[in-house]
Parts: C-alpha cells; sequence; structure tokens
C-alpha cells in the first residue's frame, strides 16, 4: 500500500498538507492532514478501486446531511482521492474493548450504534431494495457525543441482516473475544436496532454464525475459535 506522502509529493493540490496521522486501511491510503489550514481526512484509492471511490462519494455525499458521517468535500477523479471532514473522536473498537469503560457506557454506546444502522437503512431505503453498509466492524465507528460511521466504499444492495450479522461478529470477536459481557452487547444492539426499524429481522443466530465463518479467511489463526463460537450460536441461541 502506498504512503500518503506519495501523493504529496506528486500532486500540486496536496503539497500543502501536513501529515497528522495515518489510519489502517485493507486497500487503501487513509490519512488525517491539515489541508490549507484545515483539518481533513484524505482517502486515496488505489488504481483498481475506482468504482469504490464512486460508491463512497454517492454515500457520503446523499446521508451526510441527515446522518453521522463525514462531509464530502472533494472528490479528485484524477488523483483517485476523496476529501471530507475530520470526525475527532474515539474509535469504537478501543471503547467498547477498553477495560475501564464501564458497563453502563458500553451499552449506552451500543444502543446507539443500532439506531445509528437503523437509522442509515431507512434513509437509503428505496421501495424495494436495502442499501447496507457493507463492512460492519467496531473499526468503521467513531465515538463523540454520538455514534458515526466511516468507511462506506462497500456499501451495496443487501439485506439490513448482513450489517446487524456482520457487527455482531465484530463485537464478538474483537479482544477479549466471545466473553459473556460481548454477547450481552449484541443482544442491546440487536434489539436497540429492532425497536428502531419497521420490519423484522430473520434467522439471527445462522446469520451471525455465517458471518463469523467469514472471518476466518482473514484471522485464520482463529479459525478454531471462530467455528467453535458459531456452532455454539446456532445451538444455543445468540439472543
Amino acid at each position: 500500500m502506498k504512503d500518503i506522502e506519495e501523493l504529496i509529493n506528486s500532486s500540486k493540490k496536496y503539497k500543502n498538507a501536513i501529515v497528522q496521522k495515518r489510519f489502517e486501511s485493507k486497500k487503501n491510503t487513509v490519512s488525517y492532514v491539515i489541508l490549507n489550514k484545515k483539518p481533513r481526512i484524505l482517502k486515496w484509492f488505489a488504481p483498481g478501486f475506482k468504482k469504490n471511490m464512486e460508491t463512497e462519494f454517492t454515500i457520503l455525499k446523499k446521508g451526510s446531511s441527515k446522518l453521522s458521517m463525514p462531509t464530502p468535500l472533494v472528490k479528485d477523479e484524477d488523483d483517485n482521492v476523496i476529501a471530507m471532514t475530520y470526525i475527532i473522536g474515539k474509535n469504537l473498537c478501543d471503547v467498547l474493548n477498553d477495560e475501564n469503560t464501564t458497563s453502563d457506557d458500553k451499552k449506552k454506546t451500543i444502543r446507539m450504534l443500532g439506531e445509528w444502522f437503523a437509522d442509515f437503512h431507512k434513509h437509503f431505503k428505496t421501495e424495494d431494495k436495502f442499501q447496507i453498509r457493507g463492512d460492519s466492524i467496531l473499526r468503521n465507528f467513531i465515538l463523540t457525543d454520538r455514534v458515526w460511521g466511516v468507511d462506506f466504499e462497500e456499501s451495496r444492495f443487501g439485506k439490513p441482516m448482513e450489517d446487524v450479522a456482520g457487527m455482531c461478529a465484530s463485537i464478538l470477536s474483537t479482544d477479549p473475544m466471545f466473553t459473556d459481557g460481548k454477547f450481552g452487547l449484541c443482544k442491546t444492539f440487536i434489539e436497540s436496532y429492532q425497536k428502531s426499524v419497521p420490519w423484522r429481522l430473520d434467522n439471527i443466530n445462522e446469520e451471525v454464525a455465517y458471518a463469523l465463518l467469514e472471518k476466518i479467511q482473514w484471522r485464520p489463526d482463529h479459525e478454531e475459535t471462530l467455528r467453535k463460537n458459531a456452532q455454539r450460536i446456532r445451538k444455543k441461541s445468540l439472543v
């Protein structure tokens, strides 16, 4: 993956950018910079992911006025870059897995997360289709006084349950993995979401189990644990 300095050194548009922080990303280069004296996120897409750039920009443009997500400022098609506002907060994965975060605060945060997903699905729903956010993992959310979603390049049409199951799998499989507290947070998350939407979630246990098994390709060292708990959820139920 390229370093953001390559973009800064090769494009006059970003020559004044001062890098503040680099973020983890599986495919693209994402950095917090000061550009022309203003805080910005620059997301530099690899050449083969231009379609992903179009998807993300479209979602941000349509959703940012109503939902908690960054505001897109520039779509630079020449350099495959989206510039957007920077959200100052804590990564949700760190918050929920911090032993110093109280149980009540974790539940409050997870309820807000359920409401965020409900708002997203309702906002983007068409007459006969659902737009889902995709890549539903804790690290794609930021906590301030509310929950913010980031990284929408994998958004697509699908079933709301796919997002809900993906998030439950993320909650359960981040360290500490598969604790009683984590199962409780999943229950709270699902309840919060379900209360906020008029449709029902079907086959929750099967979908969450499947989402856990999908993680094996990225986390082969945890294959046994993921398979064991996927089977546990199928047999004993998540909620």
